[in-house]
């Protein structure tokens, strides 16, 4: 999709002066990079439906993504045009108008409810909730271990505004043999993550059912359900999972990956399909 002028316009980091010391030498005042944090409202045909706090860009895939991930989209074919609110001098307003005949259901609407950890939900409750709108998935995708631990740094070698700023998360697809397809940044790990299923749905790329995704920080479990949505098989993260994401990925059929750096990886579930 083209990118729209408020995209082009804002850039994912800013620029200050800091105070900068280290133990042994006199402070210096120095230039310094910062990750840029602001809302977005995401609207449904004019109809507000979620506020997030995001990194400016790719504004488009992220709410095309989160429509994804929370099961009120299937298809591209659904969407009619993803733009920013001709009114809001910010950009920090999206609008999805979808196409004619498709009417949501925003009860469906989960964010509220699973963005927490700590929001008290009973695990079984919740995968359920969940199963309503993805179905597990089927194992027919095996993948090298090896070629697992080719992509941390795959990821950080394209992490160019964390590199920076040293404040973004990162969220990748990358095929069976370790191929780049999709890496997108963001405050919120979340975000990255609906940027990428956006970048997918809105490219008509979808299913990636023989494909992975790997994150940058720890996997919980909206993390797992987002890839579940995108019907990915395997989940990748650089630092540790949470006990709802290890039950939601064995009752999806999914693989969950921890701890991938430093040619190390822990496996909690789905480990048939990963060659050793």
């Amino acid at each position: 999709m083209r990118r729209t002028e408020h995209d082009l316009a804002k850039q994912p980091e800013a620029r200050g002066r800091i105070l900068r010391w280290q133990a042994g030498t006199a402070p210096s005042r120095q230039a310094d990079a910062l990750a840029v944090e602001e809302p977005l409202e995401i609207r449904v045909d004019t109809r507000p439906v979620s506020v997030t706090m995001r990194t400016p860009g790719h504004d488009d895939e992220l709410a095309a993504g989160f429509l994804l991930s929370e099961g009120l989209l299937r298809s591209p074919a659904e969407i009619r045009r993803v733009e920013h609110h001709p009114r809001n001098a910010t950009g920090n307003v999206v609008n999805v108008f979808l196409a004619s005949g498709v009417a949501l259901d925003f009860r469906q609407l989960t964010r509220h409810v699973f963005a927490s950890s700590s929001c008290g939900l009973c695990g079984k409750a919740t995968i359920d909730a969940v199963h309503r709108h993805f179905k597990p998935l089927k194992q027919t995708l095996r993948v090298a271990a090896r070629t697992l631990l080719t992509l941390p740094d795959k990821l950080r070698a394209e992490q160019e505004s964390f590199a920076r700023t040293g404040g973004l998360h990162a969220a990748a697809v990358f095929d069976a043999r370790g191929r780049l397809l999709v890496l997108r940044e963001d405050v919120g790990r979340h975000n990255a993550v609906d940027k990428v299923l956006g970048f997918g749905l809105l490219r008509r790329r979808l299913p990636w059912d023989r494909h992975l995704l790997l994150v940058s920080g720890r996997a919980s479990f909206e993390i797992v359900q987002k890839a579940l949505a995108a019907r990915i098989p395997v989940v990748c993260a650089v630092s540790a999972p949470s006990s709802l994401a290890v039950a939601f990925a064995r009752a999806s059929g999914q693989t969950l990956v921890g701890f991938l750096r430093e040619q190390h990886l822990n496996v909690y579930a789905g480990a048939g399909r990963i060659r050793f």
